[in-house]
């Protein structure tokens, strides 16, 4: 009798996420819980986005199973791009500075427990979200949001500290101007210069702040959150529930569900999708591309 193809796994290192992991103990928890027989697993390094996006795509041609991220959002996010349609299902251990699409799914966010973890998980298709045609897996955002990520990316230090420093500096950097969408070719709605214009995937924006409790990764819709510049001093008096879940509970939090919005704006800027800050004309479109990526999970997730 013919023996079956073994499954074949490929761990995607980034050696620049975060600063609290080993990559010895992550090797190690992996070897336990993934080199085991009728497994195929090999390690590889990636050095950029370009780097990891061809190396997917050529793990892709070789006919690999799972593609293990060890990594942040950002990892997560260009890894996936090149998953999209496919019949390989995308794992995340966490190493990133925010870990938004780990925390959502419930991942552990200690390297060598995801890898136990996920050994034993289980298979989910969820929606993609695409912004001018670039996939997002997490959240797309256009104001002083968009701005932190800008911010952060000139940081050379990771984590949460920097982050937070980034939150301020872009606050005095971001130039606000109103927002006009037009949601599923219907409904049409000017926001005078939001300070957030978030579009969620999923949940979280990282670092346990959940931006849209309600999200959900497989529903085919995609969550939209505004906050207006008018009303920071309340925002910031209740900023508790950016965390503890019930920020769709703060009144001048603004939330609509959709499955394509066009956004205007008066001026060019740029965006930022996973994290990163990306170049955006004046007009966005935004989309979403229901269950059309495969991922790990933990069981009960």
């Amino acid at each position: 009798m013919a023996r079956s193809k073994d499954r074949r796994v490929l761990v995607l290192v980034n050696p620049k996420s975060g600063l609290s992991w080993s990559f010895n103990q992550m090797r190690r928890a992996m070897d336990t819980w993934w080199d085991v027989p009728g497994t195929d697993l090999c390690y590889q390094f990636c050095q950029n986005p370009e780097d990891g996006l061809a190396k997917t795509r050529r793990a892709v041609e070789r006919g690999t199973d799972i593609v293990l991220v060890v990594g942040g959002d950002g990892t997560v996010s260009t890894v996936g791009r090149a998953l999209i349609g496919t019949d390989v299902a995308l794992g995340m251990i966490p190493a990133g500075s925010g870990n938004g699409f780990a925390r959502h799914f419930g991942i552990p966010l200690t390297p060598a427990q995801a890898a136990r973890s996920l050994a034993q998980a289980t298979v989910r298709q969820i929606d993609v979200g695409l912004a001018d045609e670039t996939p997002f897996l997490v959240t797309c955002s256009m104001a002083w949001d968009a701005a932190i990520a800008r911010s952060f990316a000139r940081s050379r230090i990771r984590g949460i500290l920097p982050y937070a420093f980034a939150g301020v500096q872009g606050f005095f950097e971001y130039q606000p101007q109103d927002i006009s969408v037009e949601l599923d070719s219907v409904e049409q709605i000017t926001f005078p210069s939001p300070v957030v214009f978030t579009v969620a995937n999923l949940s979280q924006y990282g670092g346990g702040a959940k931006i849209a409790p309600r999200a959900r990764p497989d529903d085919g819709r995609l969550e939209l959150v505004v906050a207006l510049r008018q009303d920071m001093p309340r925002l910031m008096a209740n900023i508790h529930r950016l965390f503890d879940g019930s920020i769709n509970a703060v009144p001048e939090v603004t939330s609509r569900t959709f499955r394509s919005m066009r956004v205007r704006r008066a001026h060019a800027s740029a965006i930022q999708i996973d994290g990163e800050p990306v170049e955006a004309g004046r007009e966005v479109a935004v989309r979403v591309l229901p269950r059309a990526l495969k991922v790990l999970v933990p069981q009960g997730a």
